[in-house]
């Protein structure tokens, strides 16, 4: 009888279908059919991913008209027409040296705007983010007035405190006067750097949360499949931004390139790691030779001054 009872339950567990992940077709309130999977299954790689961050608002024109309204604070009100200026053929290997700007986009042809996805601590992003901004400032052709210029404004997505000792979720930063005592005043507005700390959503303010900012920065780090249809769920500029992260991440060539900037990134993190280890120890080494120096010089002086005592001493006798 129990040999009977164990063969019945191996040919149920032979015979039974495998487990699959559902998908359920809704509409919003706008009636825009999106796809919400019911699992905690993890995402293949998440949208703080450079290369899928950059596939998905390439091959997504309104997921990326969605963030440029978010970042540049266009309502539904205003007309957003998009030129990306440097697309890329999507599952092309391409080169660490050739990977610069994500998306740079012109809006309206009356401004450019820079998106960068950055994946690891890059201590010299100050400087990165300054030159990205400055080399798109530079756009006004030659002979033309100095009052044609358009605006740049350069969007930096981080994982990682710029300045840990001002954490903040968002960060705006211009050109300004800062010499007067308590008080300053914007030199230009046609420039500007903004700095999303994707590790502080926490710290968003009520501005951030009413502008969308928030909820995309949510999306950019969902982990899972379930995470972010419930962020997504209601927003249609997101709703596309997920669908492209469906059908791009289903694309072999597509995650073959996603692996390798995942890599890539790992490794950047352990030369910068090493990198900072080796600026620790020479400055220490540093500081110890200047401190040896320093009781050299105080060893020397005082033998000066007791060799000088003892010749004293010696003529006096």
């Amino acid at each position: 009888c129990f040999a009977l009872i164990l063969v019945k339950i191996l040919v149920r567990k032979v015979t039974q279908k495998p487990k699959v992940t559902r998908f359920l077709y809704n509409t919003n309130k706008k009636g825009t059919l999106f796809m919400e999977q019911k699992s905690n299954t993890k995402l293949p790689y998440l949208l703080t991913n450079d290369y899928l961050f950059r596939a998905v608002f390439q091959d997504r024109p309104k997921a990326l008209e969605g963030l440029c309204r978010v970042v540049l604070g266009l309502t539904e009100n205003n007309t957003v027409s998009l030129t990306l200026r440097n697309p890329i053929e999507l599952g092309k290997t391409i080169e660490a040296k050739d990977f610069i700007l994500d998306l740079a986009v012109l809006v309206n042809d009356s401004l450019f705007l820079n998106l960068e996805m950055q994946m690891y601590d890059d201590q010299f992003w100050t400087d990165r983010s300054l030159s990205y901004a400055c080399r798109s400032f530079d756009n006004i052709n030659k002979g033309k007035s100095y009052n044609k210029v358009l605006p740049a404004v350069q969007v930096g997505f981080l994982s990682y405190d710029l300045f840990p000792e001002y954490p903040e979720f968002c960060a705006n930063y211009k050109i300004a006067n800062v010499s007067l005592k308590n008080k300053s005043y914007i030199f230009n507005d046609k420039l500007r750097i903004c700095v999303v700390n994707l590790s502080r959503i926490e710290l968003a303010t009520e501005q951030d949360k009413a502008s969308g900012l928030e909820l995309w920065a949510r999306v950019f780090t969902a982990t899972t499949w379930e995470e972010i249809d419930m962020l997504a769920q209601n927003n249609e500029y997101l709703q596309e931004a997920v669908s492209g992260v469906r059908q791009l991440t289903e694309d072999e060539k597509i995650r073959q390139q996603c692996e390798a900037r995942e890599t890539n990134a790992y490794w950047e993190r352990i030369r910068e790691a090493d990198r900072q280890r080796v600026e620790q120890e020479l400055q220490e080494t540093k500081d110890k030779h200047v401190e040896q120096t320093n009781t050299i010089s105080e060893q020397a002086l005082k033998i000066a001054e007791l060799e000088a005592k003892l010749a004293a001493l010696t003529k006096q006798s």
